[in-house]
């Protein structure tokens, strides 16, 4: 099963994309808020079909100890919303630490600051739809 993972934010939105049979995760692209929800749906819409995706993945920012907050809320009401748009299911998933991980990874590999800006995002994402991968491989 291909799926889009999806790490929501305020101005940025990063995408990753898995491989065909749903093992490998890799980072897409990022899109910039446009200040429309609307047109930023359709993107991703766009990158949906784009994609062949069969599954959306989105991020869900639970707190340190796993309880819902205002993020995580919002990030469950952008996800309900964006499944009226893009035709294929649209679930959350756990995104505690993925900004951390991907950022980390990004300094390990010498990027720049700079450069790390416009890509943390989208790895972010592959850091989440590969999580969820895994643990789908573990659940058969």
């Amino acid at each position: 099963m291909r799926a889009l993972g999806i790490d929501l934010g305020s101005k940025r939105i990063g995408i990753a994309v898995s491989d065909r049979t749903g093992t490998i995760a890799s980072p897409l692209t990022m899109l910039q808020r446009s200040g429309s929800v609307r047109r930023d749906h359709e993107a991703i819409r766009a990158l949906v079909v784009e994609e062949e995706a069969e599954m959306l993945v989105v991020g869900l920012p639970l707190n340190m100890n796993g309880t819902s907050g205002p993020a995580a809320k919002a990030a469950v009401a952008e996800a309900e919303a964006l499944a009226t748009v893009v035709g294929v299911p649209v679930i959350t998933f756990d995104e505690r630490r993925t900004t951390v991980t991907a950022d980390r990874a990004l300094i390990e590999a010498g990027i720049s600051a700079q450069a790390r800006r416009k890509l943390v995002d989208k790895v972010a994402a592959a850091v989440l739809l590969q999580t969820w991968l895994d643990s789908r491989a573990g659940q058969r």
